[in-house]
């Protein structure tokens, strides 16, 4: 299409910043000056907006043309072929991704070997490509593989010697036909009975799971990248506690649940935030209807509870006074799996 010779009756903002004209063969830079990428995008797209008619842009100067029925002129379609180019190359940097070979950049990625080795990786998010090692240490997949069984071993034996027995002793009051308020009275020494058992438990799966079984996986599969853990134990908060000791699941949270949450639906950090935490306790409340056969919501409310928590780190009680909110999370995490479970076993 050929340009009109003659600017449009249209107001153009982009005319005091245009690229230099084609007509000397000479093609325009991809990005000049003020319509760069990252500024261009600051201006759209950083706000979500589509209406064309309140944007002072290139592109809205151009839909105004358009609409008004307006050949573009020279300087129009100069700025609407470089913005078009840019896109193109932006869009293309991003299906790239964090692949460096190009081997698997899309479409190449989509094929079975390359969704096998994606499943059986330590990771929830996808890339094309993650960081490897160049060989397996054998002996670090005997040790953690020996301290996984190990510590099973050891669990096994807690749960039989001192859980086991207060499990039976629930089972036994319905079945003898105990009111829920008789009992009820037995909830304080239920809590009592499982209370350093099951933190023990607690933290032997963690370890479990976290330092043996999933780097084991990640030694095997030569995934270089082992940040499954921070160091959770010295949280100060439970917002922190949340990012550090299932770092996995928070990465996957983090851009498939909160971030797509604020990029989709345009929430706020705040709604994104309760969103995120609502999923995760819907997970959990999951697990313990599988475990027990019944649903109670006390997992359920738990796992929300830690939004007023989380807010109550902020304020002045507890904001800086890091020992104190250590403290805090400790006794939660001490006493907070005995009371579920003790709710879930009596009423």
């Amino acid at each position: 299409m050929e340009p009109t010779s003659s600017p449009t009756a249209t107001v153009n903002p982009i005319r005091n910043f245009a690229a230099p004209s084609t007509a000397t063969g000479a093609s325009p830079p991809l990005l000049t000056r003020r319509d760069s990428l990252t500024q261009r995008r600051r201006s759209i797209a950083a706000k979500a907006s589509t209406d064309l008619n309140k944007e002072k842009s290139e592109i809205s100067a151009i839909a105004a043309s358009i609409d008004a029925s307006e050949a573009l002129d020279q300087d129009q379609m100069e700025a609407f072929s470089r913005i078009i180019r840019t896109e193109i190359q932006s869009l293309t940097d991003e299906l790239k991704g964090k692949s460096t070979s190009g081997a698997n950049v899309f479409p190449k990625n989509l094929t079975v070997a390359n969704w096998v080795d994606w499943t059986c990786l330590p990771t929830l998010v996808y890339e094309l490509e993650y960081p490897r090692q160049e060989k397996i240490n054998w002996w670090y997949v005997a040790e953690k593989t020996a301290a996984t069984f190990g510590v099973i071993w050891i669990m096994m034996v807690i749960s039989q010697a001192y859980i086991y027995p207060p499990v039976l002793e629930t089972i036994f009051m319905k079945q003898r036909g105990l009111t829920l308020r008789e009992r009820w009275s037995e909830f304080p020494w239920i809590v009592s009975d499982i209370l350093f058992p099951l933190l023990l438990e607690q933290l032997l799966s963690w370890y479990v799971i976290w330092e043996c079984c999933l780097n084991v996986l990640a030694e095997l599969t030569r995934f270089a990248d082992r940040g499954f853990y921070g160091d959770w134990w010295n949280s100060v908060s439970w917002d922190q506690y949340a990012r550090d000791w299932n770092r996995p699941v928070h990465n996957f949270l983090l851009r498939h649940v909160y971030h797509s949450s604020i990029s989709a639906f345009h929430l706020s950090k705040g709604i994104a935030t309760f969103i995120t935490f609502l999923l995760s306790a819907c997970v959990h409340e999951l697990i313990m209807l599988c475990l027990f056969k019944k649903v109670r919501g006390y997992l359920f409310a738990m796992q929300l509870m830690q939004l007023p928590l989380v807010m109550l780190s902020r304020t002045k009680l507890l904001k800086g006074r890091d020992l104190l909110g250590n403290v805090v999370f400790w006794f939660g995490l001490f006493v907070g799996p005995s009371v579920i479970t003790a709710l879930y076993l009596i009423v």
